[in-house]
């Protein structure tokens, strides 16, 4: 692709001058502006000043990133807007992407990354950086590895018959309706069906639905 045009948001002077040097020296990146402020960046944007992605920092003052974003969107909606700050938390990462943010990154990014998020949103993909994805990612495992240990379907001791009988309570039927469809007697399904509230624990049938879908026993 041809050559990106970036505005600069930063007000620390040396970062952002770091930061200007680097993008720089890419051959298809061009530093067209660079501000201390949200406003200041507005300004520079109502100008004659052609501006395809504006980098931003959150905790600025004069309109903060997360205003700048919003303001960007509404006004300049073919403008990607990338947020790279030391704001790690999720819910100013939720905020910035909700606002119309393409990419976020912490500023302890490495430099390859950083080049290739912009070409990757120039190009109008979204991107979240590599530790800030690792860390959900990590998350989920553990909220798995919970999950697992407070469920194991082997212990409940199921028979065959019974998850038949838990598929079709799960598909609305009713107890006469399965033991036409299995061949069983009426008393016998109901048995079944008790057996299976008891070793879930649960208080009837309805909760027995609930659990067994909660546990991915039935879909």
């Amino acid at each position: 692709m041809g050559e990106i045009k970036i505005l600069l948001a930063e007000d620390h002077l040396v970062v952002r001058n770091g930061i200007k040097l680097l993008l720089n020296s890419q051959t298809n990146f061009n530093v067209v502006a660079d501000v201390s402020n949200g406003m200041d960046a507005l300004q520079t944007l109502s100008s004659d000043v052609e501006v395809d992605v504006v980098i931003t920092d959150l905790g600025m003052n004069n309109l903060d990133g997360l205003q700048l974003i919003q303001e960007v969107t509404a006004k300049h909606p073919h403008i990607k807007v990338i947020v790279l700050t030391m704001l790690d938390c999720e819910q100013h990462m939720f905020k910035a992407f909700e606002y119309g943010a393409k990419g976020y990154l912490v500023k302890n990014v490495g430099s390859d990354e950083l080049i290739f998020c912009i070409n990757h949103v120039a190009q109008g993909g979204k991107y979240l950086c590599e530790e800030l994805a690792m860390g959900f990612i990590n998350s989920g495992i553990e909220k798995n590895r919970s999950k697992d240990l407070e469920f194991d379907p082997v212990a409940l001791d199921l028979t065959s018959r019974e998850l038949e009988v838990l598929e079709l309570l799960g598909e609305g039927l009713t107890n006469l309706e399965i033991s036409k469809k299995l061949f069983l007697s009426k008393r016998t399904v109901e048995g079944h069906r008790q057996n299976l509230i008891d070793k879930t624990k649960s208080k009837n049938t309805p909760a027995l639905i609930k659990y067994a879908v909660l546990n991915g026993l039935i879909q």
